[in-house]
């Protein structure tokens, strides 16, 4: 296992100090990643973001979608069914239960979610509030200092 110094990064920066954090908590899983079920995030705009999860096999009643804080949760479990009555050849669509967790951005919110032909959508929209956001600042002029100089 690998330990990196993310000191120097704390130097240089401020403010930083969680990105570090998840950094390392990155870093440090030594469990291979789940990728049941396969999903796609986009970028639909510039503050706009959608991620797509393929949840075939799974009614709307079976989902859930939860934001905590930083963090968005989607879940499915299946209703059981009386499967003995049915005799399967192949079963190759997967309705096993699963927990997903995608870690978001400061000022990020979930819209909505819509489920459609086997697909989960859920979009996001990163709203920075205006205290936030970059503006502009005035610099004083010091002419009185200046005509005191100068006479």
């Amino acid at each position: 296992m690998r330990n990196l110094d993310y000191s120097p990064l704390y130097r240089a920066s401020v403010g930083f100090d969680r990105v570090a954090d998840m950094l390392d908590r990155v870093m440090s899983q030594d469990l291979p990643s789940n990728t049941y079920p396969p999903y796609n995030i986009e970028k639909t705009s510039d503050d706009a973001y959608r991620i797509s999860v393929a949840v075939a096999g799974f009614a709307g009643d079976d989902l859930n979608v939860e934001q905590r804080e930083n963090a968005l949760l989607i879940s499915a479990r299946k209703a059981k069914a009386d499967d003995a009555a049915t005799s399967y050849l192949h079963r190759g669509i997967a309705t096993r239960a699963f927990e997903k967790r995608f870690t978001l951005a400061d000022h990020v919110r979930v819209t909505g979610a819509t489920h459609e032909n086997g697909m989960l959508h859920v979009d996001l929209v990163r709203e920075v509030p205006e205290a936030l956001k970059p503006r502009q600042i005035e610099i004083a002029s010091t002419a009185p200092a200046q005509a005191a100089i100068e006479a």
